[in-house]
């Protein structure tokens, strides 16, 4: 016999503890037996439920498709309010939209293939359905027609992933108008998910600016969801190093914002530190009994909320620290060209064949499209860290010139306040990881003559963050 659900598979294992209970045998009804049982209901016949993620534009190119096939125009020339109403519409509908003989690119058939597989199988295989770069309510619902189209019969919980800087300020306003929407309210029984996104948005804003709009989209959408009798699962797409929203798993889930987690949270755990994580059994006991104690943690003793003086900083000093960033990154001439020689080589080739193919693509794309991993990870390689720490120390300058007593406020900041403390703690250790030294090696070997000064003035300037950053956290500084 073939079991393709968890309560064909549980029926004779249960008929099997009931029949040895009636026989007095409960002490081994109660051994194995049970044990397996328990497995069986936790993990299901697959074991572990797997995410579907797909990014929001190939969504709208099928969408785009779709509207063009039935000649009512292109999707992806209307507005966002066009798009609600005709997504809606069909949601609220029943009339397939397209046939077999809809056209079809490559991408395309990935996408809804895709949703194909997720139909065929048993619905117990799939967890969530994240959108990648997700921007707008239309993308969610756009998802959420697609599934109906390709005839999932138990449709995923569709979980919208902010990234970039601009995307998390506008999750918010973006989940309020979900909620609003009444087919929506009764799709979601009351519960939803949201994915915030740290890689990403530390390499569109710096870590300084993306931690701290992290923080506040956090808070705010805990609100939105509670305005609307919502509950509200965060789900942090973390990655394994600093620049990837990295670190300590028990300080990162007691310096997020009061009343965000209420006792559950996701949290993803990156290729590079599985291992450490998970390579050995009693390694697993142990990662689940920290973010289990740090969750309990923070429910029963959460971190206080900041006062109205540092916010007002905070937003001051990730301002700054934005514009320090954006403007070394994606509006200094020189950096694209400096980036490409010192990380793009035999060398960084060599080492970095996980990720060649992206890598590879760099020559051939703009800089933005470069994805988080390679970006972190190669900085990383020439000991520099330049994605961790790059912003901070203008933001620091500008906000003790300005003012002195800026700086005693941030030293009782990173006494009394857990997220301040942890964000400045991680970037401490990253200075002590880095080697400028090697960063300049890399520079004697690579970089062309005229790009050497410029390899020096990002070495000064690390220089200069790293004495800004001690001179918060130490009363002397030395």
């Amino acid at each position: 016999m073939t079991f393709t659900t968890v309560e064909q598979f549980l029926e004779p294992l249960e008929l099997c503890y009931r029949s040895l209970c009636a026989c007095g045998d409960r002490p081994i009804a109660d051994g194995s037996l049970l044990d397996f049982l328990r497995q069986v209901s936790t993990f299901g016949l697959s074991l572990v439920r797997l995410d579907i993620r797909q990014e929001s534009d190939r969504h709208t190119d099928v969408i785009d498709s779709i509207t063009k096939y039935l000649e009512i125009g292109s999707y992806r020339s209307w507005s966002e309010q066009q798009r609600q109403e005709w997504l809606l519409a069909q949601l609220k509908g029943k009339r397939p939209l397209f046939g077999a003989d809809l056209p079809k690119t490559e991408e395309m058939s990935d996408v809804l293939d895709t949703f194909r597989v997720i139909s065929e199988l048993p619905s117990d295989n799939f967890g969530a359905y994240i959108i990648s770069m997700a921007t707008s309510p239309s993308d969610v619902l756009a998802v959420e027609l697609l599934q109906r189209e390709c005839q999932v019969k138990s449709p995923l919980r569709v979980v919208p992933l902010f990234e970039k800087l601009a995307d998390l300020k506008a999750a918010p306003a973006v989940m309020a108008r979900l909620f609003s929407i009444n087919w929506y309210k009764s799709r979601i029984n009351g519960k939803h998910e949201v994915m915030i996104g740290y890689s990403d948005s530390g390499k569109d804003a710096g870590r300084f600016s993306a931690a701290w709009q992290l923080y506040k989209a956090q808070e705010e959408l805990m609100l939105t969801a509670k305005q609307f009798g919502v509950t509200l699962t965060m789900f942090h797409g973390r990655g394994g190093t600093v620049g990837r929203g990295g670190g300590p798993a028990h300080l990162a889930i007691l310096s997020q914002p009061p009343d965000t987690i209420h006792g559950s949270l996701r949290v993803t755990v990156q290729g590079e530190v599985i291992e450490q994580s998970f390579g050995e059994g009693n390694l697993c006991f142990r990662t689940l009994q920290r973010f289990t104690a740090a969750t309990l943690e923070h429910g029963m003793h959460p971190p206080i909320s900041p006062k109205p003086e540092w916010r007002a900083l905070m937003d001051e000093l990730a301002d700054i620290a934005t514009n320090e960033y954006r403007s070394i990154v994606f509006q200094e001439p020189r950096f694209v060209e400096y980036f490409r020689l010192v990380i793009i080589s035999e060398l960084s080739l060599y080492i970095f064949f996980f990720h060649f193919s992206r890598l590879y693509a760099f020559y051939c794309v703009p800089f933005e499209s470069l994805r988080a991993i390679p970006w972190i990870f190669s900085w990383t390689q020439t000991r520099f860290h330049l994605p961790v720490w790059l912003g901070f120390g203008a933001a620091f300058k500008h906000a003790i010139e300005r003012d002195s007593k800026n700086l005693e406020m941030m030293r009782v900041m990173y006494n009394e306040w857990p997220f301040f403390r942890v964000t400045i703690d991680l970037v401490e250790m990253v200075f002590a990881k880095g080697n400028p030294g090697i960063a300049e090696l890399y520079d004697k070997l690579l970089v062309s003559p005229e790009l050497l000064p410029f390899g020096e003035q990002l070495r000064a300037n690390y220089e200069e963050t790293k004495n800004l950053l001690l001179l918060v956290i130490y009363l002397k500084h030395t």
